[in-house]
Parts: structure tokens; sequence; C-alpha cells
């Protein structure tokens, strides 16, 4: 072997049996426990869970996707799962604000009332 040491012979580049193969798979898990984590939080935030999750699977370019991510997950509005405004709430709130006039708003009310 041309340009080999004998320790490179023997053991490898990473100086030991399957230390190179050892921390790939490292690598691997660590990056389908981030797809998994980005998973869980888009399904949430409701942005697309699967896509996420494969984007960041993906190596080394995943690590960009997951950058990306973080920075647009800062941006998005979480969809509010329980509390949810029913739509009597909204008219009120509509109302409280001035978007509508009061003729509107009981002409509305009645029309939810029924």
């Amino acid at each position: 072997m041309l340009g080999c040491t004998r320790g490179m012979r023997r053991y490898g580049y990473y100086g030991a049996p399957f230390g190179g193969m050892i921390w790939m798979l490292v690598a691997w898990i660590v990056q389908l426990f981030l797809a998994y984590l980005v998973y869980q939080d888009a399904k949430q935030r409701d942005v697309n869970p699967v896509l996420w999750g494969i984007l960041v699977a993906i190596p080394v370019i995943g690590w960009l996707f997951l950058v990306i991510y973080v920075i647009i997950r800062e941006t998005v509005r979480p969809v509010r799962v329980s509390g949810q405004s029913s739509a009597l709430t909204i008219l009120d709130e509509r109302f409280a604000r001035g978007e509508i006039t009061a003729e509107d708003y009981r002409k509305m009310k009645d029309e939810l009332n029924r």
C-alpha cells in the first residue's frame, strides 16, 4: 500500500478499528433525533412537519435547514390548540375594537344565536 503507514493499514484513518463507522453512526443518530424534534415542533405549529423533518434529516445540508427552521420558527406564531375563540367571542372583540357598528353587531349576534 503506497502512502500508508503501518498504523493506518491496521487501524484505519481514525486510529481504531471501526472508529470511522462509530462516529458516522453517532452523527446519524444525532441528525435523526434533531429531525424528530423539528418534526414535533412543526407539527405543533402546523407548518408542514413532514417536509421540515425530512429536510433536517438530510446529512450535512440538514444543519443548514435546521438553522433556517429556527429562524422561521421565531417569525411564525404558534396555532392555538386549546381555548379557541367562539364566534360570539370574536364578534364581541370586533365590536369592542370598533370594526363593526352597533347595528351590524346586533344583526350578526342574532344570526349566531339562531
